[in-house]
């Protein structure tokens, strides 16, 4: 009979309630309430309000919501998934083609390549759009003026369907990008080289090999693309209102702009959109069941092989150079000469005479400038230390313990990611509106709006770097005697400083750029930057708008600067 082979266990943490302080007790006590208040109280009053009406249920909100054909139902339906789609597929397109350029062929410049696709990600969104209306708009567009002569005036109009999906897939190719540059490089090539020795066309392993194996990865890029394609704010305001086009997002701003303000109206909206991207979620978690079958299985590293391209090679490097040149060197290069123009004209001889630093003056001298970009940065700074430091203990609660219903702070947790901004700024705005405390009208409401909608990343990241770790350190360490919160902070926290630090960096970033939940839940004098960006447009004043984001801009790049120099000097240290 043969002998079997002892399996190795490394068993689970058990939390001794009896045992523990009572300051540990209250600890864990404490992150598990606060996360499931987080996650649950704005959603159960925005539906309380949204359905219920003098103490009776009642649809009266989505009667009232829905009433014009202008805004029915299916017409908002209609043009948020068409919106969403179409900007997800574009996305996916462009940034699986840069990966895939990137990792597995003999493209030059990869490098320089891989760099220059992020930089679309410190422009926040409302810069961007704006930027592309002085591309691309009808009457004051660079685009549509330099070719007029050929393809006639107004040849392309930014403010349509096609110009929406065109800049909303911009927006989000640089994160499909990120997600399939990982995907790509570690994906076993040696799959792909059988079959191409097997006489395989190119097509034909790309359609049965290549996509397949990155399955997973490929259908967790259509979630977020979907998610935030429905969420997005900046796009459908900026350009689809001034034509017409009415989506989910841009409705909830208007009816929540107007007078009287009407909160029924914009909780029906929410709920609707709310609908949407929680059948996103639910539909990807279906697919990620079959994730193992995409799998690969080798104990053996590798390096994938660049493929060659041949002529292509230099086709394809034309084609990524276009694509940078339009997603981040024009966007940049119109904000730059917006910058340094006493009022905007567009580009000519007469108009470079006039260049000036009169903008970046108001901009470091106005008080209400500065006050807004400090209130960024404190905001930005202080929520993603408190997510970070709040997940990573939930994280161990779910990795490290055996608390029964673990599993349902993992779901409280990434609950948010399928609540948009807009709606979760709704929610926010119903809650404290009607609970006696005095958090609306300050930046509190502003922090917890950032720590509820960057939760679940949070989560993700404290749970991917726990999951590395062993946890024999931690056993030993309280083996010798060591509290809980010693071995938690002395043990477990250096271990996984460098996964705490890259999602303190990422909330950081998307904490500086966001405006959806900012623009309904500010108030005056306590403005972050995005708003202020935001009311410069409605004011007119583009060239003092475009001076701020600039230096916006330019913080990003140094905080991102910073953190690459921080991060080399945490966690473990390879010699050589």
């Amino acid at each position: 009979m043969a002998e079997s082979v002892p399996v190795l266990r490394l068993p689970r943490v058990r939390i001794d309630w009896r045992e523990l302080g009572s300051l540990q007790t209250l600890v864990l006590i404490g992150v598990t309430v606060l996360v499931a208040y987080l996650a649950i109280v704005p959603l159960g009053y925005l539906l309380w309000n949204t359905f219920v009406l003098d103490g009776s249920l009642t649809l009266e909100n989505f009667r009232s919501a829905y009433a014009s054909d202008a805004f029915g139902l299916w017409t908002m339906s209609f043009n948020s998934v068409r919106f969403a789609v179409g900007s997800t597929a574009l996305s996916i397109v462009i940034g699986t083609s840069i990966a895939y350029l990137t990792v597995r062929t003999d493209v030059p410049l990869r490098e320089f390549i891989f760099a220059a696709s992020l930089i679309p990600l410190i422009i926040p969104g409302v810069l961007h759009t704006i930027a592309w209306i002085f591309i691309a708009s009808p009457d004051i567009g660079w685009v549509n003026h330099a070719f007029a002569p050929l393809l006639g005036s107004n040849f392309f109009n930014i403010f349509s369907m096609p110009g929406m999906i065109f800049v909303e897939a911009l927006n989000q190719a640089p994160l499909v990008f990120l997600l399939m540059y990982a995907a790509f490089r570690s994906m076993d090539p040696s799959l792909e080289e059988s079959a191409y020795m097997s006489g395989a066309s190119f097509a034909t392993v790309l359609r049965r090999i290549t996509l397949p194996l990155v399955r997973p990865t490929l259908y967790a890029c259509v979630l977020i693309m979907l998610v935030l394609g429905l969420e997005s704010f900046e796009v459908p305001t900026l350009l689809g209102m001034p034509s017409g086009i009415w989506v989910f997002t841009s409705r909830i701003y208007r009816v929540l702009s107007q007078f009287p303000v009407m909160y029924g109206e914009a909780g029906a909206y929410s709920i609707t959109l709310l609908i949407f991207t929680t059948a996103g979620v639910f539909w990807q978690s279906r697919l990620n069941r079959r994730g193992k079958a995409f799998q690969t299985v080798t104990g053996k590293g590798f390096r994938p092989n660049p493929m060659r391209l041949g002529r292509l090679r230099w086709v394809a490097t034309t084609g990524l150079l276009v694509y940078f040149f339009i997603a981040a060197v024009l966007p940049l290069l119109v904000l730059l000469y917006m910058s340094f123009q006493p009022y905007y004209t567009a580009p000519t001889a007469e108009s470079f005479g006039r260049l000036t630093l009169e903008n970046y003056r108001y901009t470091f001298s106005n008080a209400s400038v500065l006050g807004a970009l400090t209130n960024s940065v404190v905001l930005a700074i202080s929520a993603a230390t408190a997510v970070m430091l709040v997940m990573t203990i939930a994280a161990w609660l779910v990795v490290r313990s055996q608390l029964r219903g673990r599993w349902l702070i993992d779901n409280l947790a990434f609950l948010p990611i399928t609540v948009p901004g807009l709606v979760m700024g709704v929610a926010l705005l119903i809650v404290y509106l009607r609970v006696p405390l005095p958090i609306y009208g300050t930046l509190w409401i502003l922090f917890i709006a950032y720590c509820t909608r960057y939760m679940p990343y949070g989560m993700r990241y404290a749970a991917s770097a726990m999951y590395q770790i062993s946890s024999e350190l931690e056993e030993s360490a309280q083996t010798s005697g060591a509290s809980w919160l010693q071995t938690f902070r002395r043990i477990l926290l250096p271990l996984i400083a460098p996964g705490f630090l890259a999602g303190w960096i990422y909330i950081v970033m998307a904490a500086v750029r966001e405006l959806s939940s900012s623009v309904l839940l500010y108030s005056p004098g306590n403005e972050v930057l995005g708003v202020h960006l935001w009311e410069q447009w409605e004011n007119g004043r583009v060239t003092e708008l475009a001076a701020a984001g600039i230096i916006l801009m330019l913080m990003l790049v140094g905080l991102v600067l910073f953190a690459r120099k921080l991060g080399a000097n945490v966690g473990v240290q390879q010699s050589t």
